[in-house]
């Protein structure tokens, strides 16, 4: 019994000990956690076949469960320039906290001034390397399935160097949205994610993307519309002398498609707008002055007088793996621009996501009002996600 209070005291004092222990012990992780993540990226990075890369520096912000990767670029082992292929100054990853009281432990992804650029010259050797080898890399950096995933600022270029003139051909400004990409809500829409983008080209076009996708699916389902309107021709002069020996002094033009995609096939189109077109600059060669001169003569007898006109549009269809072109109504279309009824600019919205549907599937909803019909569709997806699931689990 002498001992006791002795005792009593031991205890006491290692009842606050243990805690202070574990304090300390969270206090140096937390200090050594961002190298241990920064050595698992660069890992990730350094094992992608075909190419090296690294980070800079990462940040941990434990309260909002997010950790920021700054400085991350990637590019081919055997790259002749020293251009990036992936430069990302700032990636920031966390979870979404809105989708956990739906029931859902997902991530948001926010990229600052991300750069993506393809030198043709450095990617020309594809024997070591696949885009799927640094796509699954870069996934796997994520800890979580990513359900919101946004750009801001962004570049896409693709450039050759070694042509005659060399090319760089630039979307700048890009901006680009993709929500609800794991379907946390809206479970019972049949393309449950919207996505939308914009940026502005080369020659001061402006591109706008919008549409709505499902990509949970192995082949993701999806109604998308592209356009990409006013590009000043000049600023192209590069890419189409280098491709079309002929230079322009002036002229805009306009691309627009319409995309449906329904277990892996396509339906839609691409169309094509060159307005106020002249060809033939002061500084062309003999040679090129008569091929530009060709080329210009049969521009104006296709083209359409009153509105001055080029235009083609080519419909789109088949399986992923085989799409087609039409080739009749792909001509008929230049002629119908010229002598008929001028092509307008924009998209055509004629392209729905029904487009894309079998025609079995067609037959089985053709008597269905609107509200039977997305009743039908629920009942199919998730007879879809259940055989997906199986397979899975087999596997």
């Amino acid at each position: 019994m002498e001992n006791s209070p002795k005792k009593k005291k031991f205890y006491r004092r290692k009842r606050f000990l243990i805690p202070i222990i574990l304090i300390i012990g969270l206090i140096i992780f937390r200090i050594f956690l961002p190298t241990i993540v920064k050595n698992y990226v660069n890992k990730v990075l350094a094992d992608i076949p075909g190419y090296y890369g690294q980070v800079e520096d990462i940040d941990i912000a434990l309260l909002r469960g997010a950790y920021v990767i700054n400085g991350l670029y990637l590019n081919k082992v055997e790259a002749k320039t020293q251009v990036p292929f992936l430069n990302f100054p700032e990636i920031d990853i966390s979870v979404e906290w809105k989708s956990i009281f739906k029931g859902k432990i997902v991530s948001e992804i926010y990229m600052y001034n991300p750069e993506v650029i393809y030198v043709q010259e450095d990617m020309a050797n594809t024997e070591t390397s696949s885009e799927e080898d640094w796509t699954k890399a870069l996934t796997d950096i994520v800890p979580l399935a990513i359900n919101h995933f946004e750009i801001q600022n962004g570049k896409i270029a693709f450039v050759q160097v070694n042509s005659e003139p060399a090319i760089d051909l630039q979307m700048n400004n890009f901006n680009f949205t993709a929500d609800n990409l794991r379907n946390v809500v809206a479970k019972e829409r049949t393309l449950p994610s919207p996505i939308f983008g914009e940026a502005v080209s080369i020659g001061n076009g402006k591109m706008k993307l919008s549409g709505n996708v499902n990509l949970i699916k192995a082949i993701p389902d999806m109604d998308i519309a592209f356009a990409l309107e006013n590009i000043n021709m000049p600023a192209l002069n590069d890419f189409t002398s280098h491709y079309g020996k002929v230079d322009f002094e002036k002229g805009n033009l306009g691309l627009f498609t319409e995309l449906a995609i329904a277990d892996g096939f396509l339906k839609g189109y691409f169309k094509v707008l060159l307005k106020d077109s002249k060809f033939i600059g002061k500084e062309d060669q003999f040679i090129e002055k008569v091929w530009e001169g060709f080329v210009s003569f049969f521009r104006y007898i296709l083209k359409n007088q009153k509105t001055d006109t080029l235009a083609v549009k080519a419909p789109l269809e088949g399986d992923l793996n085989n799409i087609k072109a039409s080739i009749w109504p792909t001509i008929g279309s230049i002629f119908r621009n010229a002598f008929i009824k001028a092509f307008q600019s924009g998209v055509d919205d004629e392209v729905e996501y029904q487009d894309a549907f079998t025609d079995e599937e067609k037959e089985a909803t053709k008597d269905m009002n609107e509200e039977e019909k997305a009743k039908w569709w629920q009942f199919r997806k998730k007879r879809k996600e259940k055989k997906a699931e199986e397979a899975a689990d087999k596997n």
